[in-house]
């Protein structure tokens, strides 16, 4: 199975229509079984965007398209907005795995929340799924990511939420919101982040990306590509890691 990870499209202002183009084609030669864009399709959650946002989407040749709000996505009563330019279920089977999609978005609100509800039906659910192989995507990040600022733009009930992963032997997370690819590991559960696929709007890494997922054999293998050059595996990002300022040194 292999799955692509696309995030903070943010169309508006600083989106770049020609790296777009660029992701469009080489996602497309990828053949996904599924694409998952983890937020901020849009800048400011306005009815514009989201009309060019659909209309980008659809270039996608791939028979799942997963897409998560982000918190730009829900200003400007963008909330009312992205439920019908964007309907999503909330479980999807692939083979072997299983992957849930968690809301974080609040209307108007830049950090992050899942919710006692949400995580009780996160257990719930993938206690359905004893055989599978186990995924979560959501927008905001569960951990701090270096060289992007303040954290207090997180998942408020980051704590509950990485529990809730642990104990259902969750085996990758999926996140977006810091425009910083990352990768975390605690223990069998890897927090993998993306960066901002479209945008100048960078943190840290100041070049467009996203991610690819290969599941083979109950094994998950995450790769970032970056926009029009090479791939390598994410893990290599945070082994080779040094601050942005110390590489122009």
């Amino acid at each position: 199975m292999r799955l692509v990870q696309i995030s903070d499209i943010h169309i508006g202002g600083l989106f770049s229509q020609q790296v777009f183009d660029t992701v469009v084609d080489e996602v497309n030669k990828l053949t996904p079984d599924g694409i998952i864009i983890t937020g901020d399709l849009t800048d400011d959650g306005i009815l514009p965007q989201f009309e060019k946002a659909r209309s980008e989407i659809k270039r996608f040749d791939c028979p799942n398209m997963i897409v998560v709000a982000g918190n730009h996505d829900y200003r400007h009563t963008g909330y009312l907005l992205f439920k019908k330019f964007f309907p999503t279920k909330h479980v999807y089977e692939f083979g072997d795995a299983v992957l849930l999609i968690l809301g974080t978005a609040r209307p108007d609100r830049d950090e992050g929340e899942v919710g006692y509800r949400q995580n009780l039906w996160m257990e719930k659910t993938l206690a359905k799924y004893p055989d599978k192989l186990k995924i979560v995507a959501m927008h905001h990040h569960l951990v701090g990511i270096p060289d992007t600022g303040t954290d207090k733009i997180l998942i408020l009930d980051a704590g509950d939420t990485l529990r809730t992963c642990l104990q259902s032997k969750v085996s990758l997370v999926l996140c977006g919101h810091k425009h910083r690819p990352w990768a975390w590991k605690l223990g069998s559960l890897e927090i993998a982040y993306a960066g901002t696929a479209s945008s100048s709007r960078f943190r840290g890494f100041f070049e467009n990306s996203y991610n690819i997922i290969e599941v083979e054999d109950y094994k998950v293998r995450t790769d970032i590509k970056i926009v029009g050059k090479k791939r390598f595996p994410l893990s290599d990002l945070v082994n080779m890691y040094k601050p942005f300022l110390e590489e122009k040194a």
